[in-house]
This record gives structure tokens, sequence and C-alpha cells, in this order.
């Protein structure tokens, strides 16, 4: 598709995607003089630029000048730049920066003037939809509605008036249609005394169908009368046709008069919009198109009982404006704000019904400077609420826009394409009204029953409706202040500010692993971590890169990461954080912007810009690897390289988008690694290289030396030296690997007296020579009984065979050849050297002879 800028009547239109389109138009001046012309410019999604070239294409001295600034939706600004004498070549440049998300709005042009131009070389004629009645005219005029010109004309032709109509700048006239439903719409009257309303019908203005066509439709009959709705809470009907608010102190639902607030409660201020019989009065409707003015004056909206509807409008394009004006918001009685605090918040419910590309945008001005879009929705969306956090005290107008297509017609093929709002709630407003009273702590003197403000981070103690303070480490909730329940503890290694507004992490934290404590201290990691994460390519091959800010912990709380939009020092180094002037720029704990380098697009310098908050509320720190439903899954990062765990830093923010229904959520991993020190290397997951993987949950690893755990007496071990002339000395040195830093130091080398070694040598020699004697002389002692013991031994045995010899009935004492010795002699176990030892120390009296056993193969009878 080829971009450029087009044309479209009284005004010209920049493209919509994410190339970069220029608008030039070269002038030659005789004389200095000036350009001036108007611009819509309400997408921050598109960068829009006006510079000056002279003929040399160098550009002119006009970088103040360059960057146009935002305007309003539906309103026209103006920008003006002086020109010097000579050839300028005037450049309005425009550049999309989609990332994936819809359709940028476009840039509108028109009424370029340009003054010191000292004649013109021809006169150019009118064109077609536009007259001029007076010679040497400066421009041409546009012909009304229901007329029509050619090129060149001096005056508009009418239309006939019963058959035909144009729209205004036509060139020619249409037949007029027969009309529709489309032609019409219905609104409610004023409730009436007897609280009856009537139900209307009337034409969409101007009328362009017939109703005398054959296949026309009549308007219906109006005046049906149906009960009225009842008022909304905090306002009372006294008995005439129209709701009026309650009186300063007193409260009402809507349905029964107004009463006055118990003693002890105050009545809870705010807006409750959910009945829609006529529109409220700080609310206002219209109706605006940047093309043409045929919708100007017409109702945007309309009242439908119990919602408020987009109107018909002029034609599709039409943008249908809804405003609800706030002067300023502030916490109850009981309560003072702390900074940065929640004050209040605003909640719609509602419906589109689509068939085409309809777009329903929800935007905030603050204090009349700019109006920014918070959120929109596309197509068709069921019934939903959607809730916006205000923080701070200034007057707010909030805006409803909605546009059936944006495509450049002015038709009405979309005219039942519909938003639908069916309550819209506002809380804390400074000129509210109650539709219910709530529990206020009472000053010491409790007999006028008046409510005091409460300090900062105080509840209202129930049996006293007195102030107490809130217990350490909680904070108060905005939304209840009464009992000790108001007070929320604060997420796992975190604390409380001093006034109870938020929770915190100190830079310090605690874990007890295996009996051993181990104990942090990521004071040097507190200052905002950065990382530039890319590049990336739009499909139309834009280079652009994901720059994320992290503060991660202490500053008492304030939120130190901030990013900016549509500048082009994007690392903020000027800007004065908090600065309220400074509507570009977000504070949180985590912050991200899109950021264009200068090469990619010939910028100068990069560009800022889609600044989105990831996290403006700490949960806590825990090694866990969840907490409140946010999870750090195991692959999702490479393992540690060590034993010692990763600390979680978890955060979630508090605004809520179509995508994120829960809002977005932010884990930071921190990681001891001794390799990088100081503020060592943040890192997105490697399946994940935009930080997310589904836009709404974000990680970050960060690995540093500060991130270990403080030095403990487990950390190192203790050397012992050799013994030299009495002294000994004693070394310390780190555990290695070194998974610790700070903490404790090494202790100095001790030295302590000790024993030579020649001592105790000459000691173990002494011992060994004497033992060693000892042990010769008891063998060379038993060796010698061990002799006569055998000699007595075998004279024992020669005995005793002598005697067998002589016995009178032995045939023979020799052994005859073929005979074998039957006599067998048996001997007792020999017994061990050991054995005869113990038996000669045990016995030393007693005759030591061994029993000998002899057994005969002669007859018993011998």
């Amino acid at each position: 598709m080829h971009s450029s800028w087009i044309p479209r009547g009284n005004y010209i239109e920049s493209n919509r995607d994410d190339c970069t389109v220029s608008l030039i138009y070269a002038v030659h001046l005789k004389k200095s003089g000036y350009v001036f012309f108007e611009y819509q410019y309400v997408d921050n999604n598109i960068f829009f630029e006006f510079f000056i070239q002279n003929d040399q294409c160098q550009e002119m001295d006009t970088a103040a000048d360059k960057w146009v600034k935002l305007t309003d939706n539906g309103e026209w600004g103006s920008h003006s730049v002086m020109l010097k004498a000579g050839t300028n070549i005037l450049y309005w440049r425009t550049t999309g920066i989609l990332m994936g998300s819809k359709a940028v709005k476009p840039v509108l042009v028109k009424n370029i003037t340009i003054e010191g131009v000292a004649y013109t070389s021809e006169c150019f004629p009118c064109k077609p939809g536009t007259f001029s009645n007076k010679p040497g005219s400066f421009n041409c005029q546009v012909c009304p509605r229901n007329t029509y010109s050619q090129k060149g004309a001096k005056e508009c032709i009418k239309c006939a008036e019963d058959s035909q109509f144009s729209e205004e700048g036509s060139s020619e006239c249409m037949a007029r249609p027969p009309c529709t439903t489309k032609d019409y719409f219905q609104i409610h009257t004023p409730c009436d005394k007897d609280g009856k309303t009537q139900v209307m019908y009337k034409w969409i203005e101007p009328k362009i169908c017939r109703e005398d066509l054959t296949d026309a439709i009549r308007l219906p009959p109006s005046g049906e009368k149906k009960d009225c709705p009842p008022c909304n809470p905090g306002f009372y009907n006294n008995g005439s046709s129209s709701c009026h608010p309650c009186p300063p102190g007193m409260f009402s639902d809507g349905t029964k008069e107004c009463r006055q607030c118990p003693a002890g409660t105050e009545p809870a201020l705010g807006f409750e919009y959910k009945w829609w019989n006529v529109l409220p009065g700080n609310m206002k409707t219209s109706c605006f198109n940047v093309g043409n003015s045929k919708c100007d004056g017409m109702n945007g909206w309309e009242v439908a009982g119990d919602h408020i509807q987009s109107g018909a409008g002029g034609s599709d394009n039409d943008y249908l404006i809804l405003n609800l004006h706030i002067p300023g918001f502030k916490p109850p009685t009981s309560m003072t704000g702390a900074m940065g605090s929640e004050l209040g918040r605003i909640t719609f419910v509602f419906e589109t019904l689509c068939s085409a590309d309809c777009v329903l945008y929800f935007m905030v001005d603050i204090n009349r400077k700019s109006t920014n879009v918070v959120e929109s929705w596309g197509g068709t969306k069921e019934k939903q609420a959607y809730t916006h956090v205000i923080f701070k005290n200034a007057t707010f107008t909030f805006t409803w826009a909605f546009q059936r297509t944006n495509q450049g017609q002015d038709n009405r093929r979309f005219i039942n394409d519909m938003v639908k709002i069916y309550s819209i709630t506002a809380t804390n407003a400074v000129d509210g009204v109650a539709s219910s009273c709530r529990a206020c702590a009472l000053g010491s003197e409790q007999s006028g029953s008046s409510c005091v403000p409460c300090p900062p981070g105080h509840y209202i103690e129930k049996e006293t409706n007195q102030c107490e303070e809130c217990p350490p480490d909680t904070y108060l909730s905005i939304h209840q202040v009464y009992g000790k329940e108001a007070c929320i503890p604060c997420g796992p290694g975190s604390r409380s500010t001093q006034d109870h507004s938020v929770c915190y992490s100190d830079c310090f934290f605690h874990h007890e692993k295996e009996n051993q404590s181990l104990h942090y201290d990521f004071s040097n990691l507190s200052s905002v971590g950065s990382l530039m994460n890319g590049p990336s390519f739009t499909s139309k091959g834009t280079k652009y890169f994901h720059f994320f800010n992290i503060s991660l912990c202490g500053h008492e709380g304030k939120k130190m990461a901030l990013c900016a939009n549509n500048i082009t020092d994007f690392t903020v180094k000027e800007v004065v954080a908090g600065s309220d002037d400074y509507t570009g720029l977000v504070g949180a704990y985590v912050c991200q912007s899109t950021i264009i380098p200068s090469e990619s697009k010939g910028f100068r310098a990069a560009l800022s810009s889609q600044s989105i908050i990831l996290a403006d509320t700490f949960l806590g720190v825990t090694v866990e690897t969840t907490l409140q439903n946010i999870n750090i899954k195991e692959d999702m990062f490479p393992v540690p390289p060590s034993q010692i765990p990763d600390v979680h830093f978890f955060y979630k923010s508090s605004t809520t988008t179509t995508s994120c229904v829960n809002g977005r959520s932010t884990a930071v991993k921190i990681r001891c690694n001794p390799a990088k020190p100081g503020a060592g290397v943040l890192s997105v997951p490697s399946k994940c290289p935009a930080g997310t993987c589904d836009g709404c949950a974000f990680y970050f690893l960060w690995e540093s030396a500060e991130a270990c755990p403080l030095c403990t007496e487990h950390d190192f071990h203790e050397i012992e030296g050799a013994c030299k002339r009495g002294f000994q000395e004693t070394l310390y040195v780190w555990n290695e690997p070194k998974w610790c830093i700070k903490g404790i130091s090494l202790p100095e080398k001790k030295l302590s007296t000790c024993e030579t070694v020649d001592f105790w040598l000459k000691v173990g020699a002494g011992v060994g020579a004497f033992t060693a004697v000892l042990l010769v002389a008891l063998t060379c002692y038993f060796w010698k009984k061990n002799q006569k013991l055998e000699y007595k031994y075998s004279k024992l045995v020669m005995t005793t065979n002598s005697k067998e010899c002589e016995l009178p009935a032995a045939d023979s004492c020799a052994i005859m050849e073929g005979e074998d010795n039957e006599e067998e002699v048996v001997y007792s176990n020999k017994q061990s050297l050991l054995g005869k030892l113990k038996s000669l120390a045990t016995k030393e009296k007693e005759d030591h002879f061994e029993s000998v056993q002899l057994k005969s193969a002669r007859s018993p009878n011998i």
C-alpha cells in the first residue's frame, strides 16, 4: 500500500502506517515573512515535525519550532514559524510508530498561509465545490450545503429542494434516498410532576431523506408516557419534576428523602450516575467532525433510561463526545492523603455494538492542559467495567469519544453502531453528593459529634471512634478506614513508609538456609537500572528498541524509574522528577518506552514514545518463585552457577487494560554473580525477547556481585603453618569460589606458641629403642622354654614305648614285615606359641606335661 498525504476537502490527512511521509512545499520570498497553519495532532503514536530547509538543503535554525505539540481531540491547534528571504522549502513530516498495535490516528493540516510572497506568477481557478465572487480574492470560499459548483465558479448553484441534496463543498447534487430507521432517533423528555417521561422521535438533522417515496418509512408517533426512573444516589425529588442534590451533611439512595448522617459518621461524597432521564449538570455532550461542520450543535449522546448511548451524529466518521467535569478529588475527612497515595477513582460500565471498525476512547484532561487517551476499545465489546485511579488532587475532565469508523466518508451506513454506558461512578469528588455515610473519627470533645481528620496512616478504632496508628509494616487502605482491618500487612521482605501509605523494600533481605542465615544488602542496586532491548522491526522495516527503567528498592518507596514520551533525550537527565508540568513523563517502579534511533528515520536524535507503567505497587521480596499469582517458571532463565538462592522482587500495576484485565505484573530475579561487579547486567528471558510473552507479565534477570549475600564465618577457613622456634602462624582465607561480599572481614593472622619437632623426635626414638630391646629379650626367653618342653615330651614318649615291650602277653614288640602298625598315638592339639606363653604364665608350679593317650590294637584282656 502506498503511503502519502491524502486531500480530504478542506484539510489534508497524513498516513496511518509506520512509514515516514513528507509533505513538501517550496516558496521563494523577496522579503522575510512567516508560515502559518492549523493542525490536529492527537495520537502520540505518530511523530509530527515541521522544519524548513534552504535551497542548499540545509535545515534552517528552527529547532525550537520543529516538534509540533499534541492537541486535544476535536480541537485545532496553530503553528507558525518565521521565514527568511530567499528560497524556503517547507516540510511537514510524519512517522507512525505501530509496534504491532492498531493504526494510528492521522495528523490533519489545513489553512496553510505564507506571508512575505512579493508576487505570484498566476492566479488559480477555484476548485469544484468552491467559488470566488470578487477579483483578486485571497482564497476561494466553500459552497454551503444543498449547493454545488464547478471549477472556476463565481457562485454556487442550488440543488432541487425536494429531490436533491449536497454536502458542503460539493461539486454535484445527489438524489434524496427514501427514509429508513437510520434517519431518526428517540429521546426522553424531563419528568413531569406526575413522574412521567415521554418518548419522542426526531429526524436526524440535516434531513436528507424523503418520506413520500414508496419504500420510505414514516416517523413513529411521539408522546408515549413512561414512568420516570428514580433519582440517582445522592439526589432526591422534592415533589417537582426534577432531582436535586442532597444538602451538605445529608444522604439519600435516590428513592427516599435526604437524611442527616448519624453522629460519628460523615457523608461518603462522590457521584453515582445509573439512571439517565436527563443529562447530569456536570456533564455535557457534543458532536465533532474534522472534515465538516454538519454535526455541529448536535447532541453526541442521548439519555435512554437505564443507560446513555451514542447519538446519530451527522455522518459515520463523526466524533460523539461525552464530558464529565470534576473540580477535584480529596480523601474523606478522617483521612489525610499521603503523597502519591490514591485519592479516588472513576468507574464506568459500558458495552459497544458495532458492525464496522468503531472505537471508543476514554480520555483524561488534568488542569485543562492536554487531553490524553487513557484507554480505547475497538469493535464489539461485551458489557464490562473499567476503573481509572486518581492520585492527584486537580481539576479533571473525563471524556468518552465514540467514532463509528475512521474512514473519510460522509454517509450513514453504520448508524446502528453504538456504545451504551450504564453507570459512571466517581469516588471522593470535591463537589460530590452522598448516597451513604461512613464512620469518622471524633474529636476529643464528642458532645458536638464533629468529625476530625486522622493523621496519615491512622485508622478509626471501632469502640472509641478515635484515630489509631496502623501497626508497623502495614499500609492503610484507601477504601476502608474503619477498624484495624483497614491496615493491610505488607508483603514478605517489605516494610511500610512512616505514613503507612505504601510498602517498599529497604534493600535489606534475610533468608534462612540449612541452619545458615543469609543476609543481603542491595543498597548499591537501588539506583535506577536500565535495559535497552532489541532491536526489533515493524512490518514496514522501522527499527525500534524497548527501553526499561527499574527502581528496585530504597528511596522510602518513591517511584524513581522515569520514562518519557515524545522527547529526544530519553535519559531524562534534565527533567525534574515529579514535575506536574511535564505531562510526557511517567514515574513508576518499572516503566517502558519505545525508542526510535536517529538513523532509523533520519531524525537528528533518538525519539521516545509509548511510555507505559509496568509496576506502581510493590508486592514483596522472597526467594520463592511465586507471589500473588505471579510465577517465574524454572526454565525462563539459565540455571544459577552456585547454590546461593536467587532473590525475587515482585511488583504490579494498578491500571487495567483491555488485554490485561488484572493489570500488568513484573518480577525481577536478583542473582549473585561475582564476575559482574557494580551495577551488574540486566537481561530478559530468551523466550520472551521483549521482556514479556503476553504483554501483561514482565520478567527480568539482574546479575551482579552486589546481589551476593553478606560474608559470614562460614565463608572462610583457617590454614595452620609449621611450628618454628616455638611459634606457629594461623592464616584465614576465603572459600573458593567466593560467593559473598562485604559483611565480616577476614580475621587477622594468629600467632601461637608450640613445642619444637626435635624434642618429640628424641622422645619417640627412645621409646622405640626400649620397645625393640624388650621384644628381643622376651623372644629369647620363650624360645628357651620351648626347647625344654620339647625335650621332656620326647623323653616321655620313649619311656612309654619301652614299658609296653616288657609286657608278658605280647607276642612281639617288633613289627613284622608286611604288618601295619596298628597302634595310634593320639596327641592333643598342639598349642600355638601364644597359647604356650599363656599356659606358662598361669601354671608355673605344675608339671608341664602334655597328656598322651595310647591306643593299642591288642585285645583288652591282655
